[in-house]
């Protein structure tokens, strides 16, 4: 396996001419790149690999693309966050997680494949004591992995669309983006403190502008007073502290009291 740098400059997204010269590189070594796992949204940024680019590679590079939209992709429920998806219809196979951010609970993860019946030979499990008249006439989703029982995951996910709706899926959505919009603006309006990413989503990613060790002492402040929590990550060195709007709950109340608990402990360092 190999992992392909991402540049700052490009909001920490995959490059297609990184892509390129690296399927390049292998070659010259003698080896067969064959797979590119490609992520909307990322975990320490919510970054997003151009999808649409990087599938026009792989197509003409014979690779099987797929894409990992775990967190973000839910948020293609939403007319105006789909081009995090453009380019879909290059990929291989698709999968995120509706327990993230759909409010469905752990664990449903949707998949899919732009050809299934090629994906289920790979794990194909067919002993004769399996075999059945209708097994031609469609998926058998043992197949899709190396054991032959499945969780019927399907059904919480039925029950929340039924419930919840397309409209409520999307309001929870919007709103979340857009607290964490207001935390970001108020991010940028402090001298101290600056975004480490671009506000993504739900997610904003925030520190001082000072050194690493300043930014692990904040987050160590934040969460030993147990007002709220937050957690850290790295990008390229840099270390920073990530406020994940997740809860159908929180306000912009809450948005700013986050703010002024980490304000206020900033005053310590």
């Amino acid at each position: 396996m190999r992992k392909l740098r991402t540049y700052k400059e490009n909001d920490y997204g995959l490059k297609a001419d990184v892509l390129a010269a690296a399927i390049k590189e292998d070659r010259a070594h003698g080896l067969i790149p064959f797979l590119l796992v490609a992520t909307v949204g990322t975990t320490p940024t919510c970054a997003v690999d151009d999808v649409k680019a990087l599938g026009e590679i792989c197509q003409a590079e014979g690779l099987w693309l797929h894409v990992d939209a775990a967190y973000a992709g839910s948020a293609a429920i939403c007319p105006e966050y789909r081009y995090l998806t453009a380019g879909v219809e290059l990929v291989d196979s698709f999968n995120f997680n509706v327990h993230k951010w759909m409010l469905v609970n752990f664990d449903c993860s949707p998949m899919w494949f732009r050809d299934a019946r090629e994906a289920t030979a790979y794990f194909n499990v067919d002993p004769i004591f399996l075999k059945h008249e209708h097994q031609d006439k469609t998926i058998d989703y043992r197949h899709l992995q190396t054991g032959l029982g499945r969780r019927f995951r399907s059904l919480k996910a039925w029950f929340v669309l039924r419930s919840i709706g397309i409209k409520g899926l999307q309001a929870n959505i919007r709103n979340q983006c857009a607290l964490a919009k207001q935390f970001g603006e108020l991010v940028t309006k402090d001298e101290r403190f600056e975004l480490a990413a671009p506000v993504h989503l739900g997610l904003v990613c925030f520190r001082l502008k000072t050194s690493n060790d300043a930014n692990k002492q904040l987050l160590k402040l934040v969460n030993d007073d147990k007002r709220i929590h937050i957690i850290p990550a790295q990008a390229h060195g840099t270390y920073f502290l990530r406020l994940a709007i997740c809860s159908t709950k929180t306000t912009s109340e809450d948005i700013i009291f986050a703010w002024n608990v980490i304000c206020e402990l900033a005053e310590h360092i």
